[in-house]
């Protein structure tokens, strides 16, 4: 994880989330405490959720799983603990689950964005298909590797996509 934080303020509650922001893997990481304030949910339900995500196989807690030193003040001194962070991925995926106002507006998005790309990508293999038949396609290496990279930026754009609207709705 990189030391690199966003302060992540709601307009309408005076709720501040700190986002731990990894650029080298693309997410950004939240820890069980801010899930559950960004859901608006106990700390329970998450870890409940987390918990049957993991074990469904959803995600891989390895992949998604991060142990970072943290230093938090209890009874008036300063304690260092090992606290749990958890990636987009995760994040995303209690989204999906937790019964909220916010897992709500969060899945209406979520469906919407979704809905979206699926309907875009079928418009162009639509195009694709109605290409005249004597258009001949070649593809080389150069080729492949050009579409491989598109891809992987436009994923990268969706995450960051994702991540604003997040940030936005909540």
């Amino acid at each position: 994880m990189k030391n690199e934080i966003i302060l992540y303020q709601l307009d309408e509650l005076p709720l501040h989330i700190e986002v731990q922001i990894d650029e080298e893997n693309e997410t950004f990481w939240l820890s069980l405490n801010q899930i559950a304030q960004l859901f608006e949910r106990n700390k329970s339900v998450i870890s409940r959720h987390l918990k049957n995500i993991f074990k469904e196989g959803e995600l891989n807690q390895e992949a998604t799983v991060a142990k970072n030193a943290t230093v938090q003040m209890e009874a008036g001194r300063e304690v260092t603990r090992e606290i749990e962070y958890y990636n987009l991925d995760a994040i995303l995926s209690v989204g999906y689950r937790v019964n909220s106002k916010r897992g709500t507006q969060f899945r209406v998005w979520a469906n919407g964005a979704l809905k979206e790309y699926l309907l875009k990508g079928y418009a162009i293999n639509q195009r694709m298909d109605e290409l005249p038949e004597h258009i001949e396609v070649r593809i080389d290496d150069n080729t492949v590797w050009l579409n491989q990279t598109q891809m992987v930026t436009l994923f990268a754009q969706t995450r960051q996509n994702i991540s604003l609207h997040i940030n936005n709705c909540f």
